[in-house]
């Protein structure tokens, strides 16, 4: 497969904190929007674009897909048509994947036995970023972050991440790698859209200052934050399906009151509702990566167009400030 030669001529690539890691300021994750939820060929088509686009991160995690584990082994299969070298690719573990007292959580056991799984599925010998994805309240941290050194340690990871540590979490995990020397924490997965701003106030101030890498997963807040449920939920869409509960419940009147007085300041600026989301969110320097889901390429085209329009106006933010609140 050719890719085009002006893939990396308009991405731009943010240093990851103090590391030497550059991402792009749109990532694709595989969770919902691609994986096992759509066939081969369109998925394939949906990371080519990407790539074509300068989108050099692709994100996963060993539960993705239906069953668990089937999005990384499509990852897999695809990945046999791209270049390794040229891509960021990271996976998690933490949440439930197999049965047992040793398939869920933050052990040694979990960290290590989920990662080499992850790398078998995908056919490949090492991830550039493996992340704990939940703070696990019963094992302690040092072992946690210990299994993390270990991978690194191995070669089966290149950086450390976490993903979902609010502070003091986030700060402790610091203080724990940086006291016994081990491999640092390169980067910060947190939930963090505009509608959901907890970020700002329990991870940001900690990565700012600590010189750590953020990429904002569900910055679009599953479809949200986009033209989607301006009008109800229209059928077909991922909040229609029967495993829609979660984000049925997010779209309340109040949501979509604020989401229609958002679009109308998209439109404004010339841009989408999405567009504008992911911008508002890259303005903040402390933001790396931004973590886009998509099922079309379409969706993939229209993301990337945030970029051509970073830049707000006082006026237009304080405008957002007024709509969103804190």
């Amino acid at each position: 497969m050719e890719f085009s030669p002006q893939r990396y001529a308009t991405m731009p690539y943010r240093r990851c904190g103090r590391s030497g890691l550059k991402l792009p300021a749109i990532s694709l994750g595989l969770w919902q929007g691609t994986g096992s939820y759509v066939e081969d060929e369109q998925s394939k088509q949906i990371l080519f674009t990407a790539f074509n686009h300068g989108i050099t991160h692709f994100d996963l995690a060993n539960n993705y897909g239906t069953p668990p584990g089937a999005s990384e082994e499509l990852f897999g299969r695809i990945l046999k048509e791209m270049p390794r070298h040229e891509l960021v690719i990271s996976t998690k573990a933490g949440y439930p994947m197999w049965p047992g007292p040793y398939g869920d959580w933050g052990s040694r056991k979990h960290l290590i036995t989920s990662c080499e799984q992850s790398l078998k599925r995908m056919g490949i010998d090492h991830v550039d970023i493996f992340y704990s994805h939940r703070r696990d309240p019963e094992t302690p941290m040092e072992e946690t972050l210990g299994a993390l050194e270990t991978l690194v340690r191995q070669g089966k990871v290149l950086y450390a991440g976490i993903s979902s540590y609010t502070d003091p979490s986030f700060t402790q995990a610091l203080a724990i790698t940086r006291q016994k020397d081990w491999a640092p924490i390169t980067i910060h997965q947190p939930y963090y859209h505009m509608l959901a701003r907890q970020a700002e106030r329990e991870v940001l101030p900690t990565a700012g200052q600590e010189g750590v890498g953020v990429i904002a997963f569900c910055p679009l807040a599953q479809g949200l934050l986009t033209d989607r449920y301006l009008n109800g939920i229209p059928e077909g869409s991922r909040a229609s399906l029967a495993n829609g509960g979660w984000l049925r419940s997010t779209i309340t009147p109040e949501a979509v009151s604020k989401v229609r007085l958002l679009n109308e300041v998209a439109a404004c600026r010339g841009q989408t509702l999405a567009q504008m989301a992911l911008a508002w969110l890259l303005k903040d320097q402390r933001v790396t990566s931004v973590l886009i889901g998509a099922s079309k390429p379409q969706q993939v085209d229209d993301c990337v167009g945030s970029l051509a329009n970073q830049a707000f106006s006082a006026e237009e933010l304080a405008t957002i400030e007024t709509i969103i609140g804190p």
